[in-house]
């Protein structure tokens, strides 16, 4: 769960673009970026629990879309203290440059 909640708040966390470019000219990275990393995030922590649910197994019961709906979900609220960090209570560097 720890690991889930962690992978949930780094694209808050970072500002460079999937975790490797900088945005060009200086920019901030966009919440579009972030929300495309979190949906990424969500299916790369999706991959990691479905492996380590087959090994500790053998199988893995088949799920319908309201099961990945509801994870998705929870995942979007673990990923709520780095956006309301980002967002809402930490100025970003652009705000304090105009100052």
């Amino acid at each position: 769960m720890a690991i889930v909640f962690t992978m949930a708040n780094l694209p808050f966390v970072f500002d460079r673009i999937l975790f490797v470019v900088r945005p060009a000219g200086g920019r901030i990275k966009g919440l579009a970026w972030r929300l495309l990393e979190l949906v990424i995030l969500y299916l790369i922590a999706g991959a990691l629990a479905w492996l380590l649910e087959s090994r500790a197994h053998g199988s893995v019961y088949a799920q319908g879309w309201e099961f990945y709906v509801t994870t998705f979900c929870l995942f979007v609220v673990f990923a709520s203290p780095g956006f309301i960090y980002r967002y809402l209570w930490h100025r970003s560097p652009s705000a304090r440059r105009e100052q």
